[in-house]
């Protein structure tokens, strides 16, 4: 049963890698604040009717600090990840963003919470810093813009606070609960970009149901997955086999969008996908030895 953890955190990763592959089917119209928007708003708020339906939630008890804190973080990282791809492409803005982000979650935890990494963390971190490194040495037709990996590096830092705060407020709620009052929190802080850019491309039905895939699969599906799985393993670790994210971007990004990846952007790959065997496999002995 401890093995479970490290697998719903792995399976809501590869959710998350396929959010790119779903934007590249949105028109150019499509500006990434909105995304951001009705992503959330769909995610957030199909959760929060079910969970007032089945009473899950008291708002009158429920622990807003911790909510609000999370919702500004997932809104934050959304708005710059989704910009970070529009200037420099899938593939790269989710190899800096998420695979910064366990690098940022381990020195967070170091200094503020005084835990020290562990050496299997610090293993399949290298593993992975490693395989972004050669993901960068793609040779294909991808646009390697300065802001936008900006944009991506702060994004992964944000994550890392997110995932933080978000094991904070799973400490007092059950997961569930939790996705849904965060993801509608921020679609609330979202709402505005709605009145301030183009939507007439949501007219089409097509449109609208990518938002729907990227709102219930990418995100209430995906996020409560990682939350049961945050809920039971370090954060760092679950961050590492986040990893996932950008190794599936990768994979879609060649047999459905029609990128082209080299040799080293392979092996990359493979080093990643080495990064969340070592973690996950690691862990587990560390679990028995215990």
């Amino acid at each position: 049963m401890s093995f479970l953890p490290y697998i719903f955190v792995l399976l809501g990763a590869i959710l998350w890698g396929t959010t790119g592959t779903a934007q590249t089917l949105l028109p150019d119209s499509a500006h990434p604040f909105v995304i951001s928007a009705g992503r959330s708003t769909v995610g957030g708020f199909s959760l929060l009717v079910i969970m007032i339906l089945l009473k899950k939630i008291n708002f009158k008890t429920w622990p807003w600090k911790e909510t609000v804190y999370a919702a500004i973080c997932i809104s934050l990282f959304q708005l710059l990840f989704f910009s970070s791809v529009l200037l420099t492409g899938v593939a790269i803005a989710s190899v800096v963003a998420i695979g910064s982000a366990p690098v940022f979650s381990g020195i967070i935890e170091w200094v503020f919470l005084k835990l020290r990494p562990s050496k299997i963390w610090g293993i399949s971190t290298s593993f992975a810093i490693v395989g972004c490194l050669f993901l960068f040495l793609n040779k294909g037709e991808i646009t390697i813009n300065p802001i936008g990996i900006l944009y991506s590096l702060i994004a992964g830092l944000i994550f890392a606070f997110y995932t933080l705060s978000s094991k904070s407020l799973l400490q007092k709620v059950e997961a569930i609960p939790a996705v849904a009052m965060t993801f509608s929190t921020s679609a609330l802080l979202l709402m505005p970009f709605l009145f301030i850019y183009d939507v007439s491309w949501l007219k089409d039905a097509g449109n609208v149901g990518i938002i729907f895939y990227l709102g219930l699969a990418t995100t209430s599906v995906a996020y409560v997955l990682y939350a049961r799985g945050l809920h039971k393993i370090p954060s760092s670790s679950a961050l590492t086999l986040s990893l996932a994210e950008p190794t599936t971007a990768a994979i879609l990004g060649v047999f459905i969008v029609g990128e082209v990846l080299g040799v080293m952007s392979w092996i990359g790959i493979l080093l990643l996908l080495g990064s969340i065997v070592v973690l996950t496999v690691g862990s587990k002995s560390n679990r028995k030895v215990a």
